[in-house]
């Protein structure tokens, strides 16, 4: 990709990538005026950025072209989503390590080297958090913090030993082997369920502080209700057998077996071979 002013850790980063590739995925709806303050401050290591258009209206791929002229653009045709972009993004992707960013300017590309550094430390799934030292928000409405907190307590309570601070935060990293099994879910609640999903694998999880900002420019794309951490992210935590209080599900007598994925319907055949 073309260097940027941030530079890595090091002035040789095959030596602590050693021999792996990064690749950044940015999903983006209508997010033109935001790339100025997000795209120039990916690392020159990163080995590519992935643009995700999610059915933008405005000039986002136009925009992003002219500040990163060697940008992939990756077109979501599924129904739009964030779930479903991150797919995308995803299948289109060369790099063994994929680092998802928001293109909003609440994520600091400054912070995806503690990310890589997790994975390459032993890590299946490296996943933000704001709740721990290190981390913090300033982009938290009190309803949104209290549904946080809920889905960390059910989870916590169900899942003896599991020491998720933050479920709701969408800056993560994962091998590109796993990724299969993380991004099943269509939309915002996608944050949710891919650390429920990396819990139920048995994944080797390791949090990352990170601190989250106001988004730039626009009005952001997430809904409290009945999206993020919501009504949807329950949902789905109650069908993944992992918060049978909630929703439709009562504790069942025997163990469930895991929902199959589908990854002919999906995409994911591809890129579970690749």
């Amino acid at each position: 990709m073309t260097p940027s002013p941030n530079q890595p850790t090091s002035d040789r980063p095959e030596a602590w990538l050693r021999g792996h590739t990064v690749s950044a995925l940015i999903p983006c709806l209508d997010e033109a005026e935001n790339l100025e303050h997000v795209l120039p401050l990916i690392p020159s290591w990163v080995h590519e950025v992935v643009l995700i258009d999610d059915h933008c209206t405005d000039d986002t791929v136009a925009v992003a072209r002219q500040i990163m002229p060697d940008i992939v653009i990756a077109v979501n045709e599924r129904p739009g989503g964030k779930g479903n972009a991150l797919l995308t993004g995803a299948e289109v992707a060369s790099s063994d390590i994929l680092v998802q960013v928001d293109a909003d300017g609440s994520e600091d590309p400054n912070e995806i080297h503690g990310f890589v550094g997790a994975l390459l430390a032993g890590a299946d799934y490296a996943k933000g958090s704001r709740f721990i030292q290190g981390g913090g928000t300033s982009d938290m409405p009190p309803l949104r913090k209290w549904g946080n907190l809920a889905l960390v307590g059910v989870v916590r309570a169900l899942w003896r030993g599991t020491k998720y601070t933050d479920l709701c935060y969408g800056y993560n990293a994962y091998w590109r082997r796993v990724a299969p099994i993380l991004l099943d879910a269509r939309g915002f609640e996608i944050e949710t369920v891919m650390n429920l999903r990396a819990v139920k694998a048995g994944m080797r999880i390791h949090e990352v502080p990170s601190f989250e900002a106001e988004r730039i420019h626009g009005e952001g794309k997430l809904l409290t209700w009945p999206e993020g951490c919501s009504r949807r992210s329950f949902e789905r935590s109650a069908r993944l057998g992992l918060c049978p209080l909630l929703g439709r599900a009562r504790r069942p007598r025997s163990q469930p077996q895991p929902r199959r994925l589908r990854p002919e319907a999906s995409g994911l055949a591809q890129l579970s071979r690749r």
